[in-house]
């Protein structure tokens, strides 16, 4: 990223997000998240709430992409913009903005993540569903049956 994505005092910055990205850990991104977080995707029919449940969505979503790299970031107050681009099932290109919004103790309390083109966004919803659909309601999930 930039120098421009530096985070600004007492910003949003989503360090702790990307890293938790880099370990594909559900405890790194545990540690980032306030207890009633809120997770919106266009991967997902409807947002999931809760620490637990978004922790097992992003480690598993985490787990699909073969690359990932944030290529801009830009903080507004309490909003990180981050943008970037994957590849995931043997190559395929994903490209997204993610919308992080903290509280004032520095907590995640939503995140927005947005995936395109439609095929893979699709994609990976159907797969992300079949890792983790039992877990957190299969519904929620694309499938093409």
């Amino acid at each position: 990223m930039s120098e421009a994505s530096a985070a600004a005092p007492g910003g949003a910055d989503a360090q702790g997000w990307i890293n938790a990205f880099a370990s594909k850990s559900a405890d790194d991104f545990g540690e980032a998240f306030h207890r009633d977080v809120v997770l919106e995707a266009s991967v997902i029919r409807s947002p999931i709430t809760g620490r637990e449940n978004v922790k097992t969505v992003m480690s598993a979503a985490s787990s699909i992409y073969e690359s990932l790299e944030f290529t801009q970031q830009t903080i507004n107050g309490p909003r990180t913009y981050l943008e970037w681009q994957a590849t995931a099932f043997g190559g395929l290109k994903l490209y997204g903005i993610t919308i992080l919004t903290k509280d004032e103790n520095g907590q995640i309390v939503s995140a927005a993540i947005h995936h395109r083109p439609l095929d893979a966004a699709l994609r990976f919803s159907a797969e992300l569903g079949k890792r983790i659909g039992k877990a957190v309601g299969e519904s929620r999930f694309y499938s093409a049956d």
